[in-house]
């Protein structure tokens, strides 16, 4: 079959898909691997895939045999597609790899958004909300500034703040929270990587929320792309599922009260005790059963390693070198492949650019909101600290808020489906959602954001976090470190892996109880 794409009805510029990397023959790879399981001739190649294939290709596919469509990859480069798109749909899973532009250290040129199908005073207040975003966005990157460089100088007192490479960390500085403001509608540009079978199962499922439109157009690209690289997918395309189809359809857009999603909010806020994230749930013998894993790899009795000296041995970066690595060997070595049997669940609230960043750590998954259904008339957003140390800074932010969700409000009296007001929402959007991880990959999470150069509410998420499982598994939790405290204890110099970018601060003197961060 041949997809069908009708012509957005957006109004912004279309998106930019290209197919930049491919498998020559992707399609007969997936038949020769296929017949390489059953081959007494050894391995089967791709030109050694001629006529007749089609039924096999299909019978492999219906019964649901799908790693052979998995080997061949296709790399696209995306423009003109929202933030609200790519955290809702292209990084809301964990089998893709994406390199994105930064709003933390690349401006946002003014223009760059996403317009919905709207019309007459629909579009007005909708093009006029976004101007002000903008205009916020500018205002606070030029008078953040001065606040930046006071809390610059209490770190790097000998540092002339006039100088170039000085200017330019103060102006990013200024910029990463400048941008809470800006709508979700906001353009970036990426590079994303999938598998053949991934590709698949987007366009089977790009009829979703919370940008269905956007979406449906991004990923119909994508796919007219493969098969201009290689018509013979065709021989599995399913059409699309109707968004009605979809679990969600009957819970999206305007129709749960405003009142229920007040309670919601209070509910899940209560709950957090004060907290960005809160343990929720651990395994109750997390450590005995770490210290059972590693003798078994050992094959060792409990008489010859003792528990505390069994999680030590895998934790502990002075006795565990691996752990001192550039590289992330922990899912490859024996040893600490262990650490795949505790696991820890935490409720989080994030703001959208946080959780931006937080769901890139694909392997520490989380059940992130249907965010059409949690539109609401008050204001929900969550706020930087640099910002709280500026009253005037404040008030301005506060208010910026509160036009945004005016305007938000304002289309909703309009009629405007859910789905395209949710653009306006700010990149502080408050963002609930639960997440989880066995201890092998929030290891490795922490040892990332536990850096006082991690986006600041990833950081402080990841800090308290730590500090809670040091509370129940003390035996675990002294060792979730950040990159510094590992290289320290494991004898690799530099201790900072950063250079230049150091924070300015000996973390790994410090003990995590002890951790704070302004700048």
């Amino acid at each position: 079959m041949s997809i069908a794409l009708p012509s957005p009805s957006f109004r912004s510029a279309p998106p930019l898909v290209s197919l930049t990397k491919a498998f020559p023959t992707p399609f007969k790879n997936v038949i020769a691997t296929a017949r390489t399981c059953y081959s007494a001739r050894g391995i089967v190649r791709d030109e050694d895939i001629q006529t007749g294939f089609e039924p096999l290709a299909q019978s492999i596919y219906e019964a649901g045999h799908h790693t052979t469509y998995q080997h061949a990859h296709f790399q696209f480069a995306l423009a003109n597609v929202s933030r609200q798109f790519i955290w809702s749909f292209l990084h809301a899973h964990p089998f893709y790899n994406s390199e994105q532009v930064s709003q933390r250290y690349v401006p946002v040129k003014p223009g760059t958004y996403f317009i919905p199908a709207l019309s007459g005073e629909a579009l007005a207040v909708y093009e006029a909300a976004i101007a002000r975003q903008f205009d916020a966005y500018r205002t606070l990157s030029e008078r953040l500034q001065l606040v930046v460089a006071a809390e610059y100088r209490k770190l790097f007192s000998k540092h002339d703040p006039q100088h170039p490479k000085v200017r330019r960390k103060i102006e990013k500085r200024a910029m990463e929270v400048a941008r809470y403001v800006l709508p979700v509608a906001t353009f970036a540009y990426l590079y994303h990587t999938v598998s053949g079978i991934t590709l698949l199962r987007y366009w089977r499922l790009c009829e979703q929320y919370d940008a269905p439109e956007e979406t449906r157009a991004v990923v119909g690209a994508m796919v007219a792309a493969l098969l201009a690289h290689d018509p013979l997918y065709q021989t599995v395309l399913e059409e699309p599922l109707p968004l009605e189809a979809t679990l969600e359809f009957d819970f999206a857009g305007w129709g749960t009260s405003d009142g229920q999603r007040q309670v919601f909010r209070q509910e899940f806020d209560a709950s957090l005790g004060g907290r960005i994230s809160r343990l929720v749930d651990w395994k109750p013998q997390n450590e005995t059963l770490l210290a059972a894993a590693v003798r078994e790899v050992l094959g060792l009795p409990a008489a010859a390693l003792s528990d505390d000296d069994a999680v030590a041995l895998v934790l502990d970066p002075a006795r565990n070198r691996l752990l001192g690595e550039k590289l992330n060997l922990t899912t490859h070595a024996k040893l600490t492949r262990a650490l795949a049997h505790p696991h820890y669940t935490f409720r989080k609230k994030l703001s959208h650019t946080a959780d931006s960043q937080d769901q890139r750590h694909r392997l520490t998954p989380g059940s992130r909101p249907l965010l059409v259904g949690h539109l609401d008339a008050e204001p929900d957003y969550e706020t930087p600290a640099l910002i709280h140390l500026d009253e005037q800074l404040e008030r301005f932010y506060r208010e910026t808020m509160a036009r945004t969700w005016e305007a938000i409000g304002r289309l909703k009296a309009l009629g405007v489906a859910a789905s395209d007001a949710a653009y306006l929402l700010p990149n502080a959007v408050s963002i609930r959602f639960t997440e989880s991880s066995d201890l092998l990959n929030l290891h490795h999470k922490h040892r990332m954001r536990l850096c006082y150069l991690a986006q600041e509410e990833i950081w402080r998420a990841s800090v308290e976090e730590a500090r809670q499982i040091r509370e129940v598994n003390p035996r675990i939790g002294r060792w979730l470190l950040p990159p510094c405290g590992q290289r320290a204890a494991a004898g690799v110099r530099p201790i900072c892996p950063e250079g230049e970018r150091f924070c300015g601060v000996r973390v790994w003197k410090l003990d995590l109880m002890d951790y704070r961060r302004t700048f």
